[in-house]
């Protein structure tokens, strides 16, 4: 190995060229923190890094460094097809490629296909054997992955370097990444988090992260990127009341209604909290994260309406996320109880999300596998949104897609929009909720759903293809992937749009075998 490498980090916020409104004020606001983090692991080892966050509005090839020796990509599993190709590039250029990020937890079988190392929990000890290593591994990569997640993580004052950069990207709104904590303490079935225990990072150097963001601007705003914000509630509020002034700081975070009572929202208010994001999921499932217990149905709707509505009388943005297609679900019920939930709630924005199984991100998706319920679709599409890779089980596609759309319909009209602007007082939450409505995360996904509706009504291989009947891919997916990838579409390695659907399963089978 040589005493000083090129290294080359690329985040992959977008997985494709994207220049549209939302994208260009929010991606460069969504980059992760692990490269980041892995920019510094390098650099204290005395390697040279050129750090990229590619939001879509870059010229990924132009951006790529020329001489890296090795180069890192962080990717979720709607970005692998993006990853492989650049993988392959950059291996023509010669260098050594690490796959990291949510594909390389979910899929690791997969990227070992396409990357000389494949990580799973990372952690400095994992970092460093690879830079010792440097070595080319192929056919197949090297996949490594510590016990547990690291114990503690360089902090927003040592990653500077590779955050100001990024926000310098973004026209108005700034959002600085940071993470209190690791794990979640609940177990959602379909949820990365829900295996790996709750652990909360060092409060000391929270503190000193915050002290140090007042130094560089004059309000920051800080988004929190733990999996479920405030589970120590007086321990973060006592830590940031102790650093930051009162009314000098902003934040963001995602958290749990279960939380989210009216004392603790009056404390997030007083302490510059200005968005939660907090997971309402099912109808029917989850009461303890939404502290409702055994209510569920319309007694549910109208007890977490209730909650929404408080939060909202404090702080000026709320999104209510939902996954639809649950096995608890079964007819009309739950797309007419979200509807009404939205005409209840008018100043939340609701964030719907379809049944995923994320490869192996959680022990539920085993018991998909050997129920055959889950399809090959490429990973271009399995993103929550693109794409239901797991057969519902209480209802046709074609109800399934018609459900969704009637709720996207009822939820993305403009009597709702209106009501949402009406409902929501300050200025930037209230134009944020009309942009992402009319975007493709509204308009754009309710043409998107018809779209399939109707390639379902009208073509059989792509209904075939639904009903697993056959795994030829329809080539209404291929046509998108090749526009979307752009030049790289060339780089994709053969092969590369199609993977094992079983493979959890199979490895799982395998080792019990030997």
């Amino acid at each position: 190995m040589n005493s000083k490498l090129e290294i080359g980090i690329i985040d992959l916020v977008s997985k494709k060229p994207n220049g549209k409104l939302f994208a260009r004020i929010m991606n460069a606001n969504f980059a992760s923190i692990m490269p980041q983090v892995v920019g510094v692991w390098c650099e204290e080892k005395g390697h040279n890094v050129t750090y990229i966050c590619y939001t879509g509005r870059e010229n990924i090839i132009n951006e790529l460094p020329q001489n890296a020796d090795m180069v890192f990509i962080g990717a979720f599993t709607e970005a692998a097809q993006t990853a492989y190709a650049l993988s392959n590039l950059l291996r023509s250029r010669g260098a050594v490629t690490v796959l990291g990020g949510p594909h390389a937890r979910c899929y690791p079988e997969d990227a070992v296909n396409y990357f000389d190392y494949v990580v799973g929990f990372t952690d400095k000890k994992i970092i460093n054997e690879i830079l010792q290593d440097c070595s080319t591994h192929r056919p197949f990569g090297l996949y490594l992955t510590a016990k547990t997640q690291p114990i503690s993580l360089p902090g927003v004052k040592e990653r500077w370097k590779f955050i100001e950069p990024t926000l310098k990207k973004a026209p108005f709104i700034k959002m600085v990444p940071m993470l209190g904590s690791l794990g979640c303490p609940y177990t959602c079935s379909f949820c990365i988090d829900s295996t790996v225990a709750y652990q909360p990072l060092n409060f000391d150097v929270m503190k000193e992260d915050l002290k140090f963001l007042l130094t560089k601007y004059k309000r920051p705003l800080v988004g929190w990127h733990d999996p479920n914000f405030g589970i120590r509630f007086d321990d973060y509020m006592n830590a940031i009341e102790e650093v930051v002034p009162e009314n000098s700081m902003d934040f963001i975070a995602e958290s749990s209604l279960s939380i989210l009572s009216e004392p603790h929202v009056k404390r997030l208010k007083r302490n510059g909290f200005g968005a939660m994001l907090p997971g309402i999921e099912s109808w029917y499932e989850l009461g303890s994260k939404s502290k409702t217990g055994s209510l569920t149905g319309m007694d549910k709707v109208m007890r977490i309406s209730e909650q929404i509505n408080m939060i909202l009388r404090y702080l000026p943005y709320v999104q209510t996320n939902f996954v639809l297609g649950l096995d608890s679900d079964e007819e009309e019920e739950p797309f007419e109880l979200t509807k009404k939930f939205v005409d209840l709630t008018p100043g939340a924005f609701p964030g719907y999300s379809l049944l995923s199984a994320f490869g192996r991100a959680a022990p539920l998706n085993l018991e998909y596998q050997r129920m055959n319920r889950v399809i090959p679709f490429p990973f271009h599409f399995i993103s929550n949104n693109h794409a239901m890779n797991v057969k519902p089980i209480n209802y046709s596609w074609t109800e399934f897609y018609s459900h969704v759309i009637s709720l996207g319909e009822h939820t993305f009209s403009w009597g709702a929009i209106i009501k949402r602007l009406i409902a929501t007082k300050a200025f930037i939450p209230r134009w944020m909720n009309v942009v992402r409505a009319i975007s493709e995360e509204g308009f754009g996904r309710v043409a998107y759903n018809k779209e399939i509706l109707r390639q379902l009504n009208s073509d059989k291989k792509f209904r075939d293809y639904f009903e697993q009947e056959t795994a030829e891919l329809p080539q209404f997916y291929l046509n998108i992937i090749e526009k979307e990838l752009g030049t790289l579409w060339e780089w994709l390695p053969e092969g590369a749009v199609y993977h094992d659907q079983n493979a959890y399963l199979n490895s799982v089978e395998e080792r019990i075998t030997v």
